[in-house]
């Protein structure tokens, strides 16, 4: 009998797995499996019984009950998180409402509302059409504002209003189900936007903490998208990168990050693998601002070089700084560099030729 199984929970339909992010789900679960000495046998449901202890790798934030129904219960039991309600999975959880007595689901917490409220952009997360149109016109009278589907991701279902006019087009076109459901976040819109990444992560007895910049890049399509992140991280948790020399920027953004970290007491979020992203940039005044965007408690695309990080530290302890990238590039004629870990090269079905890599660009020690 193995000591255990590392194994996948896949909420999407099966042919995820062949295209580019299964492909690195997959290989970030297979090096989680060498690294606790486990096997690695892929979808959870293909796993036989005597599999032993089974560490999950899931393609998203789990609910709660479904957390129990597979057995996972605390931090040891995956690499990701656990949530009590389907909307503190999405971006909907990081505002607050246009008042006390406005629409919110089931389990909504005011208190974790109150706590992040100066950590984020000014903004309003609504669940009624007429809510939605007074949180955008008291939020345009600061100036160009965004209006965010909390369940979209890789920056689409994103819209830029700079008038009631356009603010009230959109919002006559929202299904009242959706609004109903899973809410709209408005939040005052930032140019020349730098988008921080900042995490801890835990995996058996190593915490780890990183911060670092995402990148864009276009896809075969010519679109902007994600391109990757640029990540140093440390030993240790939130504390420990705090105490690292940081730029101002990247120590606003830690700070931030963190309170809205200590904030997601108020929902008993268990999670290994904690992510914010941090937006940083200039309102329509001119003003600069930084707001944590969204957390994220799932593998996302800063998750290769978080498990790159983590294999570093478990080589070597005295290296403390791991300075590590994930990559994600679009295109027929792309090479990884030799000492890149690949996680995908091919023709993804729908994205065309992709590259998915993770590089370790350098590390530092105690004596150093």
């Amino acid at each position: 009998m193995p000591r255990g199984t590392v194994v996948l929970h896949v909420s999407r339909p099966p042919s995820f797995l062949d295209r580019h992010e299964g492909q690195t789900i997959c290989s970030v679960a297979r090096s989680i499996a060498r690294l606790k000495d486990f096997d690695y046998a892929g979808p959870h449901d293909r796993v036989r019984l005597d599999a032993g202890s089974l560490f999950f790798v899931p393609d998203d934030t789990l609910l709660r009950r479904d957390a129990d129904a597979l057995g996972i219960r605390e931090v040891k039991d995956l690499y990701g998180g656990i949530v009590p309600f389907p909307f503190v999975q999405t971006k909907a959880v990081s505002h607050g409402l246009i008042d006390p007595a406005a629409a919110r689901p089931e389990g909504w917490s005011l208190a974790f509302a109150e706590r992040i409220e100066d950590v984020v952009l000014p903004g309003f997360t609504a669940f009624t059409r007429d809510e939605a149109r007074r949180g955008a016109r008291s939020l345009l009278e600061q100036g160009t504002i965004r209006a965010k589907q909390p369940r979209a991701a890789g920056g689409n279902g994103q819209h830029t209003l700079a008038s009631v006019r356009e603010a009230d087009a959109l919002l006559a076109q929202l299904d009242e189900d959706e609004l109903t459901t899973h809410g709209l976040v408005l939040e005052l819109h930032l140019d020349g936007v730098t988008t921080l990444s900042l995490g801890r992560v835990t995996l058996d007895d190593t915490t780890i903490a990183y911060h670092g910049r995402q990148r864009m890049t276009r896809d075969n399509s010519g679109h902007c998208v994600y391109g990757g992140s640029d990540l140093t991280c440390v030993r240790g948790g939130w504390s420990a990168l705090e105490a690292r020399p940081l730029a101002p920027a990247a120590k606003t953004a830690v700070r931030q990050a963190r309170v809205y970290d200590d904030a997601m007491s108020e929902y008993g979020v268990v999670a290994s693998r904690r992510n914010y992203d941090v937006g940083q940039g200039a309102d329509s005044s001119g003003r600069s601002r930084s707001g944590v965007f969204e957390a994220s408690w799932r593998v996302g695309g800063a998750t290769p070089a978080e498990v790159a990080a983590l294999e570093v530290f478990a080589r070597d302890s005295s290296i403390d700084v791991v300075h590590v990238s994930s990559v994600e590039t679009y295109g027929a004629d792309i090479a990884p560099p030799d000492d890149a870990v690949v996680h995908f090269h091919g023709v993804d079905s729908d994205a065309g030729p992709v590259l998915r890599y993770s590089l370790v660009r350098g590390t530092s020690r105690r004596d150093r």
